[in-house]
């Protein structure tokens, strides 16, 4: 069976895609008049809400045909869930899927007509991705940008997917860094790593001209990179972008409890995010603003563009880190999109909600960043 290349992108993401699969059974609903008793009693005193058990719909009409397919998509297995028992196990697991992930790249890449290539800066692994077109505007600009994976997941070229979203889709030129990840190296090592690179690029380029960028854990080492390279004196670059950021780990907020289960990427925070985010942290205090920025100082950081979905169990993390940064003084637009889970955009290269994100942020960039 040939496959296509969203199938393909959701299977190297661990997904299952829609091919053949029955329609889930809608079950009855009761009636308006039953639940109103029932649940106006259970919620008639101050406290927790309770709701009913419900079948939520995938949204037919205010979807494209090519998200509602990843919408209605099961459950992300293994990748959500998983949990393995040992180090040994966690690698053999990471590789199976960044190989499916890197197998699905050169094809989007040529796609797209975006370029990629290897290589060392600071001292550390890279990808050097842009246009083979290059657009005027953006001659003398460029973007660092930050893989997501929830610090496990993604390793060497598996790890270039958004970045090669945004080389193709925005016309920028993109330094990906293949941060080091536990279990071998836990934190500080990723940071370590960021920081290793975006000092080595205020030597490229002047920091005006770039911008930072990451979705999910990428957006939470963007924040933490930012409160790190302030308070060592290095300049910032003139705009940041955040994909629904995990930038708390403390499973703090309401989305964590509202669109669990609902969320059809990360699913629950019980899932393999908690043992990922204890094999990050390596016993240090989850609230360690360079874990989880929202607990930092955001006084000075660059203006920024926020990404999320009505049904992403970052939600209430992004709209927090959005409200604190507004707080704060600084320029923030928050991009809230339709029926979309955690980072469903990055699995859809075709949909127009893909489309609408990276333009948004390309040119929310070209607004921000110097010529």
């Amino acid at each position: 069976m040939r496959l296509s290349l969203s199938a393909l992108l959701m299977i190297a993401c661990g997904t299952h895609a829609a091919l053949g699969q029955a329609a889930p059974v809608e079950r009855p609903v009761p009636r308006f008049e039953q639940l109103e008793a029932e649940i106006g009693a259970a919620n008639a005193a101050p406290g927790p809400r309770t709701v009913p058990a419900k079948v939520v719909p995938v949204p037919a009409d205010t979807t494209s045909p090519q998200f509602r397919t990843a919408v209605a998509a099961p459950y992300r297995v293994p990748a959500w869930n998983a949990n393995p028992p040992d180090a040994a196990a966690w690698k053999a697991l990471v590789d199976r899927l960044a190989a499916a992930g890197a197998a699905a790249l050169p094809a989007l890449r040529e796609k797209l007509g975006v370029t990629s290539e290897a290589a060392v800066i600071g001292g550390v692994k890279a990808f050097v991705i842009q246009p083979r077109q290059m657009p005027e505007a953006n001659r003398n600009r460029l973007l660092l940008h930050i893989h997501g994976g929830g610090y496990v997941y993604n390793p060497g070229e598996s790890g270039t997917l958004e970045a090669i979203l945004m080389a193709g889709l925005g016309g920028y030129k993109v330094i990906a860094v293949d941060y080091r990840m536990p279990p071998d190296a836990p934190y500080p090592a990723a940071m370590d790593d960021a920081t290793a690179v975006w000092r080595a690029m205020l030597t490229m380029q002047k920091p005006q001209n770039m911008a930072v960028f990451g979705t999910s854990t990428g957006g939470g080492m963007t924040l933490a990179l930012m409160l790190r390279a302030k308070s060592e004196g290095l300049a910032l670059p003139a705009a940041i972008g955040l994909g629904t950021p995990w930038s708390d780990m403390t499973e703090t907020g309401d989305s964590y409890r509202t669109n669990e289960w609902l969320d059809n990427v990360l699913v629950s925070y019980s899932g393999y995010l908690t043992p990922a985010a204890k094999l990050y942290a390596a016993g240090r205090d989850l609230k360690d603003p360079q874990l989880s920025p929202i607990y930092g100082d955001f006084a000075g950081l660059p203006p920024a563009i926020l990404i999320t979905g009505t049904r992403d169990l970052f939600l209430s993390n992004t709209v927090r880190t959005h409200r604190k940064l507004r707080a704060a003084g600084i320029e923030a637009s928050l991009q809230v999109f339709e029926g979309m889970s955690h980072a469903q955009y990055l699995f859809t290269p075709d949909a127009p909600e893909t489309k609408e994100v990276f333009g948004e942020m390309a040119r929310f960039f070209d607004s921000h960043l110097g010529r």
